[in-house]
């Protein structure tokens, strides 16, 4: 454990025996088929046929999650069934990519780290290292000169998208940076630095929230104005996307060198504490406080605290790396407390009370892939301090 308090071990030791049992009864439910973003009334099912691709098709920017937990679970209990159910999906993610199979996406990074890099570096195959590389070549087609931005969604020619990226693109950097290590190719690390640096310039505002979505002009370069998608107004800060930018400043931080992004990690730590509600799990949008009755996002949650522990490990201020450590394990204490099923037989997912994507009213207060993949490595990280993070 990364500290001496009992009360605690025990609180993660008993989550973590949930959550790997909830991982393994899914596995036996739903095989190879792939299940929805989000559970409705806390139960999955294999996701929704749509135009070409057929019910639970390996199809959107969340299916890599599943194998991501496979693989924490694998290494949390030695027990080869979780290792070789990853295996499965990362053949059919190599499949998805030389099918040309809904790739126009910057969550190319989110989904061939954990379905193609983690199974390279856990089984030394040539095959899913070609599947890693394959994937982020296909990323870096969505660089864009002069902006030096990487564009998040849809068609490079669509107005409605051009030269617009997401505080989320943070997470996907990695899958750059790895390339870049292997291939030695320069230019995925100029990719992963202009593109950190303009959203660190940029996605951030002056009190330390952040926008979901910003643009830029992709002929001059000029940053053009912030939005969201997802959040409650333009001008307030969505939980999940003040979490990412926890998480993936520190993760670039450590790619790059850059303390300006280790400082833009603790501002948006700062700002996501500052704005939490007693119980500490956050408000779907950080414009909430206590008393409202606008719905949680535990997702927000799990991430911050997964780049909290990150700040733990990479800060070189043994102080403030002490402090991240105690409010990722308050973090995660909270999501046991507040989150976790009371029985996990009564659910599917490893924690509820999850936001999709409260504008559009989808998956809300409901358990979410993402959010029961960095419940898991939260509680893989707090068990294991030895553990090697997958980003």
């Amino acid at each position: 454990m990364t500290s001496t308090t009992p009360a605690l071990d025990a609180r993660v030791a008993a989550a973590l025996a949930d959550a790997v049992a909830v991982v393994r009864r899914n596995i036996d439910t739903f095989g190879d088929a792939y299940v929805d973003d989000t559970t409705r009334d806390n139960r999955y099912a294999p996701r929704p046929a749509h135009g070409q691709f057929a019910a639970g098709q390996n199809r959107g920017w969340t299916t890599s999650f599943v194998p991501g937990m496979h693989w924490l679970a694998w290494e949390l209990t030695g027990d080869d069934a979780f290792r070789d159910q990853a295996l499965r999906h990362a053949a059919d993610f190599e499949r998805r990519l030389l099918a040309d199979e809904d790739l126009d996406t910057h969550d190319l990074g989110f989904l061939y780290t954990l379905a193609a890099v983690v199974p390279w570096r856990k089984t030394g195959d040539e095959r899913w290292r070609a599947a890693g590389i394959g994937a982020a070549e296909r990323l870096m087609t969505r660089f864009l000169e002069p902006a030096g931005i990487i564009q998040a969604w849809g068609d490079l020619s669509d107005p409605e998208q051009r030269g617009r990226t997401i505080i989320d693109s943070l997470m996907n950097m990695p899958l750059l940076t790895w390339a870049g290590e292997q291939t030695g190719d320069p230019r995925y690390a100029d990719a992963v630095r202009r593109h950190t640096a303009q959203l660190r310039d940029n996605i951030m505002r002056a009190d330390d929230s952040t926008f979901h979505t910003f643009y830029w002009d992709v002929e001059t370069g000029e940053p053009l104005r912030g939005g969201t998608e997802q959040g409650a107004f333009d001008d307030s800060c969505w939980a999940r996307g003040e979490a990412w930018g926890v998480y993936g400043f520190a993760l670039n931080y450590e790619a790059t060198g850059d303390e300006t992004l280790l400082e833009a990690a603790w501002r948006c730590a700062e700002y996501f504490l500052a704005h939490l509600p007693a119980d500490r799990i956050p408000y779907w949008d950080l414009v909430y406080t206590d008393g409202s009755d606008a719905p949680r996002d535990s997702s927000a949650a799990a991430i911050a605290a997964c780049g909290l522990y990150e700040l733990a490990a990479c800060d070189p201020d043994p102080s403030r790396a002490a402090r991240a450590r105690r409010e990722a394990d308050a973090l995660l204490d909270a999501l046991i407390a507040g989150a976790r099923p009371a029985d996990p037989d009564d659910a599917d997912a490893l924690i509820l009370h999850g936001v999709y994507d409260l504008p559009k009213r989808t998956g809300v207060d409901e358990g979410t892939l993402w959010g029961d993949y960095f419940y898991l490595e939260a509680i893989t990280r707090r068990t294991n301090a030895a553990w090697e993070r997958y980003w």
